[in-house]
């Protein structure tokens, strides 16, 4: 999510930031660190399900089959 100051002013632009700018930079990368880290989290967990339904289709198959 790049702001209008982000767009502007790049870091290897040969005038220094104001303060305005740095703290504008920053916030962009807070919030693209929080995104990226959402993302994450909710991947790690859809895999996590996706393990615990696979081990519990395989224990399932095996009491089946132990029974029969």
């Amino acid at each position: 999510m790049a702001t209008q100051t982000n767009n502007k002013y790049r870091l290897t632009s040969m005038e220094e930031p104001t303060d305005e700018m740095l703290q504008a930079l920053m916030e962009d990368v807070a919030q693209a660190a929080r995104i990226s880290s959402a993302k994450a989290e909710a991947e790690k967990r859809r895999r996590l399900s996706e393990v615990a339904h696979t081990i519990a289709t395989r224990r399932s198959g095996r009491k089946h089959a132990l029974n029969d």
